[in-house]
């Protein structure tokens, strides 16, 4: 079995390869400007701050924070607080994190669950950080629910195409860009 999903695995990364080489697809290193005009395409009320962002996407608030000097960027939504939190509830978010959470993650800090998504900068894409940016909504979003990034599932129901609206809605507002 496990060497099933491994064949699979290596099969897509070879199609996704060879898909971006036949397109030719490549961007420039990301810099915190053209951070920035991604994130005001998005949400033309978020607010800067040098290398710190603030913006709102579905009513879910969003802190994106940059250090070029180590080359990172994390997007953070506040969840819920922890100490309210069973241990079933921890469980299920590290399930999640396996498997459905995607690129996004569940993540404690300072008394607090946060979804995050965490990226080296200068290789960050546009569309990677539009994809996690609704990835980590989603999670916030399906809390207690579903647990899910909202790009990928296994198995059929109603739930996925409303996700992933979320993150072909950003990609949208993002193709100008």
């Amino acid at each position: 079995m496990i060497h099933l999903i491994l064949s699979l695995i290596l099969a897509f990364s070879a199609i996704g390869s060879a898909f971006a080489q036949e397109q030719d697809i490549t961007e420039p290193p990301m810099t915190l400007d053209r951070l920035g005009e991604i994130i005001i395409a998005l949400d033309e009320a978020a607010q800067s701050n040098g290398p710190h962002f603030q913006m709102t996407i579905q009513d879910i608030p969003v802190v994106i924070l940059t250090d070029v000097s180590a080359n990172r960027m994390r997007t953070l939504v506040p969840i819920r607080a922890v100490e309210d939190m069973t241990p079933d509830e921890i469980l299920r978010v590290m399930q999640a994190n396996f498997d459905t959470a995607l690129d996004a993650r569940y993540a404690i800090a300072h008394g607090k669950l946060w979804g995050t998504y965490i990226h080296p900068l200068s290789s960050l894409e546009k569309d990677e950080f539009i994809s996690g940016l609704g990835q980590t909504v989603n999670i916030a979003k399906t809390y207690g629910t579903l647990f899910s990034g909202g790009s990928l599932s296994f198995g059929g129901g109603d739930s996925v195409p409303l996700q992933r609206q979320l993150i072909d809605d950003l990609l949208k507002k993002g193709d100008a860009i």
